[in-house]
């Protein structure tokens, strides 16, 4: 065998050790042998280099047929951090955490009002500093950084293409940081990175196949197939905001008319609102936009008069949840998953719920669980570290720098 092939091969035995030991430990030296097929003088081997690294530790002695106790083994979760950081629509969400994702420490910054590239790559620049030093004053090395953000993204490159809450296209994020920091940068949709939390963390956590969808500003699904996020042939799978849904429908920021996001989507739904406001019905939020002294109406003030009765704003959302569940209908017939997971507000309307069980094939019905998110607020920013958990313990990604790990370098 070459070289390389072998430490290639190496490389891949030791990330499969990590990970075992991630989701089965405790585990013992002879149960990870089992498991994996490999040699118990390479298991010991993997394991002795993943001591020395920090990355696991003995734990207490197990239990034994007969003979001596085998001694078991877990992550050491509490001596190095990951960092997660969102671009929201208008800032930045940060988060400093353990490798078993309970987060230490939370961040959040703003963005300037129309930044240019250099501009924001500056602001995220500062952001990773601020959490670099957190972590460094834990005294945890920093192994990664998780980055999720809106639009259009080239993960293998770590490239922003198209960011449309900035106005912003061929953002360099991933060299940009990593000659700067010289520490791992991954970069991703947040949806997607979202979905990736869900299977680390949330209800998708047992399942091998699941959609999660978001619902906020932008609409989005994140899809998990066989356990891998599921890209598409131009990391758009999922761009699911311009589906056309009514040909005869408002107009969409895109330029064409009906698509999912003119109903769905929070400016779609102000939009319909204000329409309303403007040809006379009758709803209390004339007095919300009074009363705001000339603010411009948010979707929240729609979802506000809703939940206080509110006839105008209860069909607006209505309305949304219809199309919405006709959207997520549509992807269970497509991907067959096990579950779909729902974040954002018009995500949780009844009518979303009434108009999938009215869609679906009633043997699908039956077979397809629709849930919320349990993850809350900090979803996106996990879903952000979990980009950089995910670069430390898949098997099928390339291994960390050892050399570091073992100089315990605060970074």
């Amino acid at each position: 065998m070459k070289t390389g092939s072998f430490q290639w091969m190496k490389s891949l035995n030791k990330s499969t050790i990590l990970n075992m030991i991630r989701l089965h430990g405790p585990i013992s030296r002879a149960e990870i042998a089992k498991i994996t097929k490999l040699t118990p003088p390479t298991v010991t081997n993997i394991v002795n280099e993943l001591l020395d690294d920090h990355l696991v530790v003995e734990s207490d002695l197990g239990t034994s047929t007969g003979g001596r106790k085998p001694i078991m083994l877990e992550v050491n979760n509490r001596h190095f951090s990951v960092i997660g950081i969102y671009i929201r629509e208008r800032g930045i969400d940060v988060a400093v955490a353990n490798l078993d994702g309970t987060i230490n420490h939370k961040l959040e910054l703003e963005i300037s009002e129309h930044p240019t590239k250099e501009e924001f790559l500056k602001e995220l620049t500062n952001a990773v500093s601020l959490a670099l030093e957190k972590s460094k004053a834990d005294e945890k090395p920093t192994l990664g950084v998780g980055i999720g953000i809106q639009g259009q993204v080239n993960p293998l490159k770590g490239e922003a293409k198209w960011v449309p809450n900035l106005k912003l296209e061929n953002i360099p994020i991933k060299t940009h940081l990593e000659s700067r920091f010289h520490i791992p940068i991954e970069v991703d949709h947040d949806v997607r990175a979202i979905a990736l939390a869900e299977n680390w963390f949330g209800q998708g956590r047992d399942l091998n196949n699941f959609i999660c969808v978001k619902v906020g500003t932008r609409i989005g699904a994140g899809i998990m197939l066989n356990q891998e996020l599921y890209y598409g042939a131009h990391y758009s799978a999922g761009e699911i905001e311009h589906t056309p849904i009514d040909l005869d429908g408002p107009a969409c920021s895109c330029g064409k008319r009906g698509c999912l996001a003119a109903f769905v989507g929070a400016p779609g739904i102000v939009r319909r609102a204000k329409q309303a406001l403007a040809d006379g019905e009758s709803s209390t939020l004339h007095q919300s936009v009074q009363k705001q002294s000339g603010a411009d109406l948010t979707s929240k003030d729609v979802y506000t008069a809703a939940m206080e009765g509110d006839v105008l704003a209860i069909r607006l959302l209505g309305e949304a949840g219809q199309y919405l569940g006709m959207e997520i209908t549509n992807l269970i017939h497509v991907l067959d998953p096990d579950c779909v997971i729902l974040h954002g507000g018009v995500s949780r309307a009844e009518p979303l719920q009434e108009a999938v069980h009215a869609y679906l094939l009633a043997h699908v019905s039956s077979q397809v669980s629709i849930v919320q998110t349990k993850l809350g607020k900090v979803a996106p920013v996990m879903g952000a570290f979990t980009l950089a958990l995910k670069k430390i313990f898949d098997p099928h990604i390339d291994e960390i720098d050892h050399s570091t790990l073992r100089k315990g370098e605060q970074w």
